[in-house]
Formats: C-alpha cells, structure tokens, sequence
C-alpha cells in the first residue's frame, strides 16, 4: 500500500491545494502558450514546489501524469548529490538533443542551491543561450543561496506552507476517504505538528492511522508524538510573563517528567507565540530557537528563567494606574528603542520565513526614535525586502515599530559600533567585525 503523501499527490495543477499564487499563473501561462525556459520554485520543504515541477513538465508537453509515468524527456537532478561542473557540463551537452517524443526537454534540479560556483557558472552559460527546446525548472529551499545571475534569468515563484484551516479541510477529506477513525482535535493536532507542510502532515497521518482500529483521540496522539498537553504550555507561558520561578520549575520538571523533550516543549512555545505575539514573550522567543542538545534541559529552564525579574512586577505596574489616568491616555505609548530586542527581530523574521532572515541579517540595522531602518548592501536585497508581503513580515517582526528600508548606497547615521546586533559580534570575535565584502549570492 503506498504512503498517504503518494497517493494523494496532485497530478494536475487544478488539483494542487493552497498555492494559488502559483498554480493560476502557470496555468494561463501554459494556456496562452507563453512559456518561459526558466523557472525557479521558492520555499519551504514539504509545501509542493516538486509535485507543480512535475505537474508543469507534463501539461506544457500534453503528457498525461500518473505518479509511475517515467518519460525520458523529462529529467529529474538531484542537485545535493549532482552540485559539481562536471554534472552540469553533462548536462550541457545533453541539452542540446531534441526531446524525444515531446516539445520540450524538461530539467527538474531540485535543491538547486546546493549546486557549486563553478558548477552554477556553467549552468549560467546555458540559462543565457538555452535551447528553445529546453525548460529548466529550479526548486529550493534557500533562495538566499541561488546567485542573482541565475535568478534574474528565470520565473520566480514562492510557494508557502499551508494555513492550519487549509490543512485540516484538506486531510478531513483523506481521512473520510480512507475511512479512518479520528476525531477533529486529534487532526488538529496532527495539523499543527505538520507545521503546514503537506508530506509532513499526510506522513503524520500515515502513522498515526495505525495506531488502533478504534477511534483515534487527541490523548492518543498526544501520547504517541510525545507532544505536550496545549493547557501545560499556555501554563508555562503564563508562568514566564509573571516572573513566577517556582511555577516555571513546577510545570516544566511536570512535562519532562511525562517524557516530553525540551526541544519538543520549546517547538510547541514557539507555536503559541506566534500564533498570538505578545511583547513580553519576544525575549523568550530570542532564546526558544537555541534550545537543542547538549544540555538541551538547562538550556530552556535559563531561558524561560532569564527574563522572570524583569517581567515579575509588570502586572502590579499596570493596575496602579488610576482610571482617571487611563481615560486620559487611552492608547499605547508609542515603541520606543530601548524597549526594542534586535535579537527578537531577527527571530521573530526567521521564524516568519527564513529566508527573509537569511537576507535581513546581512544588512546593517539600525534604531532610531520609533524607526526600524534596515540598510541593503545591494538593490536585489533592497527589491526582495520591500515587496509587499515580505515587507509585512518585518513590520509583523518589528513589534510596532515603523520599518523603513534605505535606498542602497546610504548608510546608518550612527557608527556600527552603536549597533547592539555588531557590538555583540564585534565582542564575540575580539572587538574585530569583518565585512564579506558583499560576496554573497545576493
């Protein structure tokens, strides 16, 4: 019997769930016969960027798909184990023969960003002078890593992780389909352990489905996956922006003692926070990420601990203000600086989309007033950050504060050491921070 995540493979770009974004452009592309000889899928793993590479080779040569089919016109590369010159100078000299019983010769190099320099300026050579039988269609994970002379030469398009409502209608029907015996808050479990990936979450379910021919609980999942009771982590959370020690210990010592990992727990966090982000919790949301072996135990109880005496009197802070007070200034006080984590931003992006990450920590940052000002080194970065739904991830990121991305070529009014970001590095490479001298792929 094959995988879940196999038999329900899309096979037609009408059928691919959540990626609209993607699939209709396509779609009119290949019906007005508008095809590009490029194209290079982004984003996370598991979100489908293969499955459309595959769907997109068969539709714009009128193949029809079936998971089996094997045409020798359509050829996959791995690009981690295929990344050298010479398996792109083969490449080269291949592309050249005319596909055999299609229209176009299809190269599908997945995790393309594993490919070498050299390896990457041949396949340059051929992006700029293809074959107008060829189609080269590029899939990654980091698109960071894929230098913009390759990029500039082809489609992009950026895939994304399902939202948790998306998922749970999409594998309720599996489940009714396979007839499965599950309740709804065991799925959403499943759902949000998936994190949005479809192979993962249809991999989850595979699993899981074995587990009893009576109905499948939450408890059981829960039991199963290791994971942590949803109430224990909101408990913990609670207990950190109270400043309460002894809770934080008590709670904690009560899930590593059922079993859970401290990875597990500091995972599960992380979810919470940034399905509802809270001010006080961005300083443990800088930490969470670090927590992974060795001594994967110390390091979430310092982390959940660290902050507890600055957060410990806040409440009491908030209900000493008279209501004649609160009338008079009904709104926030404006985000100032040094309330701000630098550390926390650049978290919070990461977890958002690491690619973005990738590209906000290669530019100088700097802090003024109630301003976030970011300082691209080159005008792809500058281009990247600034379109409309990356951009919202850094205001999302920046806990209120106003994002303003520089023109490239200006420069921070302060010095870097005023930085918090390169003073911390500067400390931690001897007081010396080196520039890559814009080396990098972007």
């Amino acid at each position: 019997m094959k995988a879940l995540y196999r038999t329900y493979r899309p096979t037609k770009l009408a059928d691919v769930i959540g990626q609209e974004q993607v699939t209709k452009p396509l779609a009119n592309s290949i019906g007005q016969g508008k095809i590009s000889h490029a194209y290079l899928f982004v984003g996370p793993r598991g979100c489908g960027k293969t499955s459309v590479a595959r769907i997109l080779a068969h539709e714009v040569n009128g193949f029809e798909y079936n998971i089996e089919d094997d045409y020798v016109d359509i050829i996959e590369i791995d690009g981690a184990s295929n990344r050298g010159i010479d398996n792109i100078r083969e490449l080269r000299e291949k592309v050249a023969i005319a596909p055999t019983s299609g229209k176009y010769k299809v190269y599908i190099i997945d995790e393309v960003h594993m490919l070498t320099k050299e390896a990457f300026n041949a396949l340059l050579k051929t992006l700029e002078e293809p074959p107008e039988h060829a189609i080269f269609i590029m899939a990654t994970t980091d698109a960071y890593k894929v230098p913009v002379t390759i990029t500039s030469r082809a489609q992009t398009y950026t895939f994304k992780l399902a939202t948790p409502q998306v998922m749970f209608d999409y594998i309720k029907k599996i489940v009714q389909k396979e007839k499965i015996k599950i309740t709804d808050d065991a799925l959403q479990v499943i759902v949000r352990r998936g994190g949005g990936s479809y192979r993962d979450t249809l991999s989850l379910l595979d699993q899981i489905s074995t587990l009893s021919d009576d109905e499948i609980t939450k408890e059981t999942v829960v039991g199963v996956m290791g994971l942590p009771q949803d109430e224990k982590i909101t408990e913990l959370l609670e207990q950190y922006v109270s400043g309460d020690l002894s809770g934080i210990s008590d709670v904690l010592k009560e899930l590593l003692n059922s079993g859970v990992k401290p990875e597990t727990i500091a995972e599960e966090m992380i979810s919470q926070i940034l399905a509802e982000p809270k001010p006080e919790l961005m300083p443990l949301l800088a930490k969470l990420p670090e927590i992974k072996s060795p001594f994967a135990e110390a390091k979430l109880l310092v982390a959940l601990c660290a902050g507890t005496s600055s957060v410990q009197k806040a409440p009491a802070a908030q209900s000493s203000v008279a209501p004649k007070q609160q009338t008079a200034q009904p709104s926030a006080p404006e985000p100032k600086a040094k309330d701000f984590n630098l550390d926390g931003f650049i978290t919070a992006v990461d977890a958002l989309n690491d690619a973005i990450g990738a590209q906000v920590k290669k530019c100088a940052i700097e802090i003024t007033s109630s301003e976030l000002h970011i300082y691209p080194s080159r005008n792809i970065v500058r281009t990247i950050l600034s379109r409309d739904n990356n951009k919202k991830i850094l205001i999302d990121a920046a806990n209120g504060l106003k994002v303003v991305i520089h023109n490239v070529g200006e420069k921070p009014n302060s010095a870097a050491k005023e930085d918090p970001l390169l003073s911390k590095i500067s400390g931690i490479m001897g007081g010396e921070v080196i520039n890559d001298g814009g080396n990098n792929p972007f």
